[in-house]
């Protein structure tokens, strides 16, 4: 095998990234250079995880709303991220909305992988979302969605579901898309200065 081997990344797996994500190869190699700095074992532990995520949210607490994405893209539930899981959640977590999209945040919602979202995951992610908003950002938000209870009402009544029935992964997409607002509610945009 050799040293070499372990520095440069496979093709298999720079192929199957370049096709899933929009990073050009350049950007993929220069990501995974910075990878096998970060992690020389290959692996993103979640609490590593939660400090790269920290670094994008210095105003607020974003270490809940890491754990929840850590944990929707640990896909294998080995506990860590390998670089593949990793470049995805990057990609997942940055770009516009598209049913990929759509279909990540069902996941990061569905917080006992059951395949199910109900009301009470959709309040505990509304939390960690809301734990990503600085505090001064907060105290303008509209009165019917400046606590996480209220958001998650807010965004649960998109669906058309009771309070005690479940929502499935379509039905979940389809009244994110059709409802702009809430496209808005499932995940956090820092405002742009």
């Amino acid at each position: 095998m050799g040293n070499t081997t372990s520095s440069a990344i496979s093709k298999e797996i720079l192929e199957d990234l370049k096709l899933s994500t929009k990073f050009t190869e350049n950007e993929i190699c220069q990501w995974y250079e910075n990878f096998q700095k970060q992690c020389p074992t290959g692996r993103i532990t979640p609490e590593e995880f939660e400090e790269i995520y920290t670094r994008f949210f210095p105003e607020s607490d974003a270490k809940s709303y890491a754990r929840h994405v850590f944990r929707s893209f640990d896909t294998n539930d080995d506990g860590t991220l390998d670089f593949k899981e990793y470049i995805i959640a990057l990609h997942m977590t940055s770009t516009g909305k598209t049913t990929r999209k759509l279909e990540w945040a069902f996941s990061l919602f569905d917080v006992d992988k059951n395949g199910y979202i109900n009301k009470t995951e959709v309040t505990e992610i509304c939390q960690a979302i809301f734990k990503l908003i600085p505090k001064e950002e907060q105290s303008k938000l509209p009165e019917d969605e400046n606590t996480p209870e209220k958001r998650a009402n807010k965004l649960w009544a998109y669906f058309e579901k009771k309070d005690n029935e479940r929502l499935a992964e379509g039905e979940f997409i389809k009244g994110v898309i059709e409802n702009e607002n809430a496209m808005r509610l499932i995940h956090y945009e820092p405002i742009k200065q």
